[in-house]
C-alpha cells in the first residue's frame, strides 16, 4: 500500500518513527527492545515505519544537549535483524554526509529485486564537515536503483525565515524526492503558509504534489520539551507558555497536535495536496511513548473519516452534473 500511495500521491499515508536502540547495549537487550517496541504498534494500521539515523548535531548550536548523545544502532541493521516480524515496509533514514561514494552507492544497490524506502538528509549545519552532498546522493540513488523510493526532509518553520521552502522541495522533487516528512510540527501558520506557496508553485509550474506527511510528536514534560527545542523544533511561544503552566502538560500537547494536523490535513483536502502523518516519542518516558501509539491511532481514524466524506462527496458532484 505505501508503494501504491507514494505512486499514487494520495493523501493519508500514516507512519510511526522510531529510534533504533544504542549500540552500548547486548543482543539480547536490543532483541527485548524490538519486541516491545512491535508490540505497541502492530495494531496502528501503519503504512510504513521510520527508522532515524541519529546524529550527534552538537555543531548546529551552541547550546547544551539536555540529554546526553550515545550512539545508536544502524537503521539498517536493526531493520534487517530485529524488525523482520513486523511486516510493514521500512523507510530508513539515511545521514549522507557521513557516507562515501562508494558505501551509499552499495546501499542503494542492495536488495535491488524488493521495494524500498529512504529519506535522505543532509549535514546538520552549515560548519559540519561531510563526504555527499545530498544533491549527489539523489542522483546517485536515482539511477543506482529504480525499485528505491526516497524522500527529503522538509522544514515548514525554516519558510518563515526565508520564504524559499517550496521552492526547496520543488527542487528535491526534480532530483527524485517522492515523499516529504516533516520535523515535529506545532507552528500551523508556518505549515499553512509553506503549504500554500507549494501548492500555488506547482500549479503555475505544472509540478505534480507529492505527499508531505507532517511529524507530530507529543511532549509530557519541561525537560521533553527543552530537548524539543534544542532539536530545533518550533514551538510557538504562546503555545509553550501553556505548556509550561498546564495542570497536564501531555494532555494539552496531544490536543494542540491533533487540532494542527486537522487543520492542516482539511487545507490539503481544500487544495488537492497529498497530505499524510508521521508520529513519533522523542522522549524514552513509557507515558509520552504510549502517548504517542494513541495519537497515531486518533491521526489515522480522523484521516479515515475525512477521506471517505471526501469521496462520497466527489461522488455526490459528478451524480449531480451527469444529471
Amino acid at each position: 500500500m505505501l508503494k501504491h500511495k507514494i505512486d499514487n500521491r494520495e493523501a493519508g499515508i500514516l507512519t510511526y518513527g522510531l529510534t533504533p536502540p544504542k549500540t552500548n547495549h547486548e543482543p539480547d537487550k536490543i532483541a527485548e527492545i524490538a519486541r516491545k517496541q512491535i508490540e505497541r504498534i502492530r495494531d496502528i494500521g501503519l503504512d510504513g515505519l521510520v527508522l532515524y539515523d541519529v546524529q550527534d548535531e552538537a555543531d548546529r548550536t551552541d547550546q547544551d544537549r539536555p540529554f546526553p548523545y550515545l550512539s545508536t544502532m544502524d537503521p539498517t541493521e536493526y531493520s534487517k535483524e530485529y524488525l523482520g516480524a513486523f511486516d510493514v515496509p521500512k523507510i530508513i533514514y539515511k545521514v549522507v554526509g557521513k557516507e562515501s561514494p562508494e558505501e551509499l552507492a552499495k546501499w542503494v544497490a542492495d536488495n535491488e529485486k524488493e521495494d524500498r524506502y529512504s529519506v535522505f538528509v543532509g549535514a546538520s549545519s552549515s560548519k559540519q564537515a561531510v563526504t555527499m552532498r545530498l544533491p549527489d546522493a539523489y542522483g546517485l540513488a536515482k539511477e543506482g536503483n529504480p525499485r528505491l523510493r526516497f524522500g527529503g526532509v522538509v522544514i515548514p518553520e525554516r519558510h518563515k525565515a526565508k520564504g524559499d521552502e517550496h521552492l526547496r522541495v520543488a527542487g528535491k522533487q526534480q532530483s527524485g524526492c517522492s515523499f516529504f516528512i516533516s520535523q515535529a510540527t506545532y507552528d500551523v501558520e508556518a505549515s499553512k503558509n509553506f503549504l500554500s506557496d507549494y501548492y500555488y508553485h506547482c500549479a503555475d509550474n505544472g509540478i505534480p504534489m507529492v505527499p508531505i506527511l507532517f511529524n507530530l510528536a507529543p511532549c509530557g514534560s519541561q525537560k521533553t520539551l527543552e530537548f524539543m527545542k534544542w532539536l530545533g523544533i518550533s514551538i510557538p511561544r504562546w503555545l509553550e507558555n501553556d505548556l509550561l503552566h498546564a495542570q497536564d502538560i501531555l494532555e494539552n500537547s496531544l490536543r494542540s497536535s491533533r487540532e494542527v494536523f486537522e487543520e492542516l490535513f482539511d487545507f490539503g483536502v481544500q487544495k488537492g495536496i497529498p497530505i499524510g502523518c508521521s508520529v513519533e516519542s522523542v522522549s524514552t518516558r513509557k507515558v509520552e511513548i504510549e502517548a504517542a501509539v494513541q495519537l497515531a491511532m486518533e491521526i489515522k481514524a480522523f484521516m479515515g473519516v475525512r477521506l471517505r466524506g471526501t469521496i462520497i462527496e466527489r461522488s455526490g458532484v459528478r451524480a449531480t452534473r451527469s444529471s
